[in-house]
């Protein structure tokens, strides 16, 4: 969902070549004739994920995701009678990498695509799979253009930002009664997007947005924009950005003793990481989100979160789930196409209809987008995530058990 330099347009415009020079000769002879031959074994599926820099827990969660589905799947027999096969490679949330990621996925065969993570590492990948005309089944990447485009092989299993602007909006008006608020972003493609639909929304709700303005990522402290947005006496500060960042933000504002009545954070900032690194900090502090995996009621959700902890040790992050699903609808495409051809795997993908996901039930719209995206506000206590509003199916605001 992040970037870090403005390389996404030449990414954008230059990604084929700058990839396959990137690779090399022998590179060029794998995507040139062995692709059939390598697919002849297995079904490949691709992850690109950050598997470095600093959202590299976040992309090691995806992929355990990506795994738990792989041995579920392949404990079953896998599809058309061949095993499912992951291929991972590292985008590290940057818009340059992330394409030449992309290409080295085409390269290797693989006939389908589920993963990302950052939506301006998502937005070039994209790009190279639609030339390839293959599909792109995203768990984690929120904003609106990856589906706005008309490209018929992006999809995803998750809501959009421009649907978490508003509950975030009516959360604040609603459940916490503010009448000012202080937005926050990170000027990356995810965070600024997240940003622009909640400043909307507010407005929408009549609430004075008495800031609206960026930080630049990776910065030691934040205490110099936390006074200037104190000063200003909003109800609620909501910072629409990533979880390194968001503790970053928390530890100065507690630490300086600023009069802020809530702080809050999107989805980018419900990563166990945001609590381990700002610690007390962090107490109190409620997050919009996609339902995060421990609080998913249905039998698949709950047998997802056991699976994870016995095979990592520890409960899953907020996007494993996500991932989960899609690369299980992934493998449902291709086992309802009766094919590997990723042409039929994309028309596939478009006729899937309440696919028994354990994130529930999954449909794509014309646009690839899930039909019916859900989110809810968690709360830091004792250490961890509680649950604390979330709209029942009348629209109304309940408290989850």
């Amino acid at each position: 969902m992040t970037v870090r330099h403005s390389g996404a347009s030449r990414a954008l415009d230059g990604v084929r070549q700058a990839a396959l020079a990137g690779m090399g000769a022998a590179a060029l002879s794998i995507a040139a004739a062995p692709r059939t031959a390598l697919a002849q074994e297995t079904i490949k599926i691709g992850v690109p994920v950050p598997l470095s820099g600093g959202y590299e827990g976040a992309g090691k969660d995806i992929l355990n995701g990506a795994q738990l589905a792989l041995d579920d799947i392949n404990k079953r027999g896998g599809v058309l009678g061949k095993k499912i096969e992951l291929v991972q490679e590292d985008d590290g949330c940057d818009a340059d990498k992330a394409a030449q990621a992309a290409q080295t996925l085409i390269a290797k065969g693989v006939v389908a695509v589920a993963g990302g993570y950052c939506s301006s590492a998502a937005l070039p990948e994209l790009r190279v799979f639609h030339d390839a005309g293959v599909a792109y089944v995203m768990d984690a990447s929120t904003n609106p253009a990856l589906t706005e485009k008309g490209w018929d092989n992006a999809f995803r299993t998750i809501g959009r930002d421009d649907e978490q602007g508003p509950f975030a909006a009516k959360l604040m008006k609603e459940v916490l009664h503010a009448k000012t608020v202080a937005v926050i972003n990170d000027s990356t493609t995810y965070s600024k997007g997240l940003a622009d639909n909640t400043v909307d929304a507010l407005k929408k709700q009549g609430i004075d947005v008495v800031y609206d303005d960026a930080v630049t990522p990776g910065q030691m402290d934040y205490a110099d924009v936390a006074k200037q947005v104190a000063a200003l006496k909003p109800d609620i500060v909501y910072y629409t950005g990533y979880y390194p960042e968001a503790a970053s933000l928390a530890k100065d504002v507690r630490q300086l003793k600023l009069p802020v009545k809530y702080l809050m954070g999107g989805d980018g900032t419900t990563e166990p990481a945001l609590i381990k690194t700002a610690g007390e900090a962090a107490k109190g502090m409620i997050c919009t989100t996609a339902p995060l995996p421990q609080f998913l009621t249905g039998p698949k959700a709950r047998s997802f979160v056991a699976d994870y902890k016995k095979a990592y040790g520890v409960g899953p992050g907020p996007y494993s789930i996500y991932e989960y699903d899609a690369v299980r609808v992934t493998a449902k495409a291709i086992a309802d196409a009766k094919s590997t051809k990723p042409a039929d795997i994309v028309a596939a993908l478009h006729k899937v209809s309440d696919f028994k996901g354990a994130t529930g039930d999954i449909s794509f719209n014309d646009k690839g987008d899930r039909t019916k995206a859900v989110y809810m506000a968690v709360i830091v206590e004792k250490g961890g995530f509680r649950a604390y509003r979330e709209l029942d199916p009348n629209g109304r605001w309940i408290s989850p058990k």
